[in-house]
């Protein structure tokens, strides 16, 4: 896989099937799908529930719009992602192209999906922070593969954007 910058968009090349299927599950990794603690890591208390009056304020007046901002991003993300689809049976590596104004919907998403496969996992700190861990052996191994993947891929956005 190559990660590099062409003038307005952010090309991954060489993406592999197994890296492409990563990328495909972005907009369905970034919904809470109803659950208590990914639903918390993406709409935490402002006061961790210590003043009621402000977080009552919160899911009233903000939360509302943070839900619409993360369902555009995801929208805009899984639009750019159409590039991916076709003859999925085909083991030929792929290019994807991130126009450079869809960024932050791209950074967004990356961390949307990144809280909610922790929250679904409940991964430990130390979990998260382990960068070496061993070789995929179980579907936990590859959600957290998953969240150190797009976790690479935020990284390299924004390099690019501060580039």
């Amino acid at each position: 896989m190559e990660i590099c910058r062409h003038n307005d968009q952010i090309e991954i090349s060489e993406l592999d099937p197994f890296l492409a299927e990563l990328l495909r599950q972005i907009p369905a990794s970034a919904s809470p799908d109803g659950l208590p603690a990914a639903e918390q890591r993406l709409f935490s208390s402002p006061t961790n529930g210590k003043e009621p009056e402000l977080c009552a304020e919160w899911k009233q007046y903000v939360e509302p719009e943070l839900r619409r901002l993360f369902q555009s991003a995801t929208e805009t993300v899984a639009a750019d992602l159409e590039q991916l689809n076709g003859n999925e049976k085909s083991l030929a590596n792929r290019t994807l192209r991130i126009p450079a104004k869809h960024t932050d919907a791209w950074l967004s998403a990356l961390n949307q999906a990144r809280l909610v496969i922790a929250a679904k996992n409940n991964f430990t700190e130390v979990e998260l922070s382990d960068h070496f861990r061993s070789p995929i052996g179980s579907r936990r191994d590859l959600s957290l593969f998953q969240i150190n993947f797009y976790g690479f891929l935020q990284e390299f956005i924004l390099r690019e954007l501060d580039g």
